[in-house]
């Protein structure tokens, strides 16, 4: 089987799908790989590199695309790809399909078979395939750092003979992965850190980690897919009087509060944000499906009432090497379940497989 590796054409996208260390793996497999021209540089992968590792290079996303049968890439088709794309071919990268309709039934009437590789299970055995928690860790690593960047003070305590400075606060809300690397960078960084989520089972969770987990008194939340599912207006409001006393003495806040298939949930009210001191700084990691405050705005810094609210879409484009590793690995563990003997098996009673198939052919 022939597989073509594309460039990332995103605005700000800097990752690519497959590194060169993945390329030993792929060929044992059966596979041909092709790479599309430059599609590592932004990640410090050369041309050169995935030559040496055993792969060609293709001029362009068309050439290497006619050439293969298995495309794969980070983010969903453009319209370019989806032009060149034809019957038979299996198309494999984020496809969001819940959201993206229009798009499923276009690769469905052209006879391709979509993996959307952000539709993954959220079980034990399928961990090591999954590209939204390897990259959410990264992100929730990144968000803190991207927090002490814009924040006017440093984290730990420092005693100096001016005198003493005092830990700065960390408030965070959602507790999964991206929020726990968040919660242990920050404790790393000498900040003391308080948590909440709507998931009562994330106590135990944050404070292994040395961080105050935020009791919120309501409805037990049910988990779909790895996330939890929307809670009522009655619950939110319940979450906003217990976390208001944190979020008004908070040097740094970082959400990450995401609903699957479903825009983001507003956490952070204006009046909240006008009740934070002034110089504090809002990190919403949520911020690409609508975000989790009244106020953000997706790429962008907006200061309100001395309060600054940090959107960024994309944290893993900014450690785009570690990112791409992750990533490729992976993808190459996703494909090495998908193949036997030099073909696609789609065993459509193996819970990945369906799961991740999210158009109608097989």
């Amino acid at each position: 089987m022939k597989l073509a590796v594309l460039k990332e054409t995103e605005a700000g996208e800097t990752r690519v799908a497959i590194v060169p260390k993945s390329i030993a793996k792929l060929k044992s497999l059966g596979f041909e790989i092709t790479i599309e021209k430059n599609a590592g540089e932004q990640a410090a992968f050369t041309d050169a590199d995935y030559v040496s590792a055993g792969a060609t290079v293709a001029s362009s996303a068309k050439e290497a695309i006619e050439s293969s049968e298995v495309v794969v890439k980070i983010n969903p088709p453009s319209a370019e790809d989806l032009a060149t794309l034809k019957s038979g071919q299996i198309w494999m990268s984020q496809l969001f399909h819940r959201l993206n309709e229009p798009l499923i039934k276009e690769l469905e009437s052209k006879g391709v078979k979509g993996l959307s590789l952000d539709a993954m299970p959220r079980i034990s055995r399928a961990q090591s395939m999954d590209i939204l928690s390897s990259q959410s860790n990264l992100s929730g690593y990144k968000a803190v750092i991207c927090g002490a960047d814009n924040l006017g003070k440093i984290f730990p305590m420092l005693t100096t003979a001016a005198g003493t400075i005092t830990p700065a606060k960390v408030l965070i809300f959602g507790v999964g992965v991206a929020g726990l690397q968040a919660i242990a960078t920050a404790k790393r960084l000498g900040a003391r850190v308080e948590a909440t989520d709507v998931r009562p089972e994330c106590k135990e969770q944050t404070e292994s980690l040395g961080a105050k987990f935020i009791t919120v008194e309501g409805e037990g939340v049910t988990v779909e897919g790895g996330y939890a599912k929307e809670v009522s207006a009655e619950y939110l409001e319940k979450q906003k009087a217990a976390v208001n006393k944190s979020l008004a003495q908070a040097d740094l806040v970082i959400t990450t509060a995401l609903v699957q298939g479903a825009k983001s949930p507003i956490l952070i009210s204006q009046e909240q944000i006008e009740m934070m001191k002034n110089g504090s700084v809002i990190v919403d990691m949520a911020v690409a499906k609508g975000g989790n405050t009244a106020l953000s705005k997706a790429d962008k810094t907006v200061i309100h009432n001395g309060v600054k609210i940090v959107g960024v879409s994309n944290f893993p484009a900014q450690i785009p090497t570690n990112a791409s590793e992750l990533l490729s690995r992976n993808i190459d563990t996703f494909l090495v379940h998908m193949v036997e003997e030099g073909k696609f098996k789609w065993d459509m009673e193996d819970e990945i497989t369906s799961g991740t198939l999210v158009t109608a052919q097989v």
